[in-house]
């Protein structure tokens, strides 16, 4: 069963709304028997307080409050410069979005395109030279790395070796003073 959704001439949309509504109508009513219209002082008190609390958002407090407000600019015991204008806190004009359709979505200008394909193509070229820049920087690494690797591994096991047999042979040497000195018979 749906809840009655016109409340005080206006027809809301959801039933929060008019929730809010028939509160604000009980507001009215509440201060309606409670207003003492025959001092003006009192009413513009009231106003500013409802104005102040934003104890009406919804149309029917709204027009209320407009009635409240004409009331008062007809008494000639307050000046129109006391009054404060009725508040809206809502904002009324719509902005549709560019693209409401999927078919729309589908149709890009050509112009459009253009400017894409040239931020893809700028895009693409600047991270190619950023990988360029960082494939010649390992390569630089490998190159100026003491510790072998696929670049100079061939090199620094010859010059492994190498140094190996340098001292294998200068050991040797020494070796074979000392056995000149001690006279040792080599075979």
């Amino acid at each position: 069963m749906q809840r009655e959704t016109i409340i005080g001439g206006f027809e809301f949309m959801g039933e929060e709304d008019a929730e809010l509504a028939i509160q604000e109508k009980k507001k009215i009513e509440y201060l309606e028997q409670h207003m003492d219209y025959s001092t003006p002082a009192n009413v513009l008190l009231v106003y500013q307080k409802a104005l102040e609390q934003r104890l009406f958002k919804t149309p029917v407090g709204i027009v209320y409050l407009k009635g409240m407000q004409e009331y008062l600019h007809e008494c000639s015991d307050i000046p129109n410069e006391e009054i404060p204008p009725v508040k809206l806190y809502v904002t009324f004009e719509q902005k549709l979005r560019k693209k409401t359709a999927p078919a729309q979505s589908r149709i890009v200008p050509a112009q459009e395109k253009k400017e894409r394909r040239l931020n893809v193509c700028l895009l693409s070229i600047i991270g190619n030279i950023i990988l360029a820049a960082a494939v010649g920087a390992m390569f630089y690494i490998a190159v100026q790395s003491e510790n072998p690797n696929i670049i100079n591994y061939e090199t620094a096991l010859v010059n492994k070796y190498a140094a190996w047999e340098q001292d294998l042979t200068q050991r040797e040497n020494v070796v074979r003073e000392k056995e000149k000195e001690l006279s040792i018979d080599q075979n």
